[in-house]
């Protein structure tokens, strides 16, 4: 009863702390004075912007997430958010995960993993009728790490699984951007069948570039953007070709025909590569998950057997 009590009140002291920690947080990063009421008047008044202040629960959320937000922003060293910023248009910017959302959920992260982890911490600093602080301070660490740094891997495992996607597309839109000019279509009419003609994040990058050149931006310009916003080599060596086929004047048709030509034998060398890994993955789970139990199944009746002969 007294170790529950004990836990009991370490617990209301760690959670205590932290609103200390969160309330200090709030008061040395968010803006004050003038400069708020400024922030505020320029929210308010701004075209578009919220004329009533939103519904009661925005504005009960706002300060919760200006605080999120203020938190991972000094948490995070500045060549993150540059990163972060660099791999969410390698993502294709999804509308829900504006980079202020980004700091807004490596906050929540901090506070709830490393809430999380200390409690985990605190269960585990009970042996023999005494309590250790380290596995707390561990736990919170941990956590907190955890938390910060967890927003960024699912923007990294977002943007490389879309990339991958433009890489397998690439061969077969290629192909198609070369039939079009071929047929006597113009550069930007064959971007736009491309574009509108087919699916997923290639044809939303086509589309994007399509659309900077009909908003008046260079050829050039365009795909060497493109070429930025993705790290598959294979489209930026295509973009690149683009470039130097408009700034020197060669027939765009022939530039695509050969490019479409190597994207071919690309495709083909990429299989074979993903063919000769298959033995190298599969040989891990076959020695620790498939052998033991061959040798469990084929081994193990003689082995039981031989036991029950040596012990009669």
């Amino acid at each position: 009863m007294d170790g529950l009590a004990l836990r009991i009140g370490l617990g209301a002291l760690f959670l205590a702390v932290l609103i200390a920690v969160v309330t200090v947080v709030l008061a040395t990063t968010g803006r004050t004075g003038p400069a708020r009421a400024l922030a505020d008047i320029d929210r308010l008044y701004a075209p578009g912007g919220p004329r009533q202040g939103g519904t009661l629960t925005d504005r009960a959320m706002r300060p919760i997430q200006h605080l999120l937000v203020a938190i991972g922003r000094r948490l995070t060293p500045r060549r993150g958010e540059v990163w972060a910023r660099r791999w969410l248009d390698y993502a294709g910017n999804p509308p829900d995960w504006p980079p202020e959302r980004i700091l807004e959920t490596q906050g929540l992260g901090l506070l709830s993993l490393g809430v999380l982890g200390g409690l985990v911490g605190l269960g585990l600093g009970f042996r023999d009728g005494s309590f250790s602080v380290l596995p707390v301070l561990v736990g919170m660490l941990l956590g907190g790490v955890g938390g910060l740094w967890l927003p960024y891997v699912v923007v990294l495992h977002v943007g490389q699984k879309r990339q991958e996607e433009m890489r397998t597309r690439l061969p077969d839109a290629l192909d198609m951007l070369t039939l079009s000019v071929e047929a006597g279509l113009a550069f930007d009419a064959a971007m736009a069948q491309v574009a509108y003609g087919t699916q997923g994040a290639l044809a939303g990058e086509i589309g994007r570039a399509l659309q900077e050149m009909q908003m008046g931006k260079r050829r050039a310009d365009a795909m060497r953007a493109l070429a930025d916003r993705t790290t598959v080599p294979e489209l930026k060596t295509v973009a690149i070709a683009i470039v130097q086929a408009t700034e020197l004047g060669i027939p765009i048709a022939q530039v695509l025909r050969e490019q479409a030509q190597t994207m071919r034998v690309r495709r083909r060398q990429h299989a074979e590569e993903k063919a000769r890994k298959v033995p190298v993955k599969v040989l891990f789970p076959l020695i620790f998950c498939l052998l033991p139990a061959l040798f469990i199944v084929i081994v193990g009746p003689g082995v039981l057997r031989l036991m029950d002969t040596l012990l009669r």
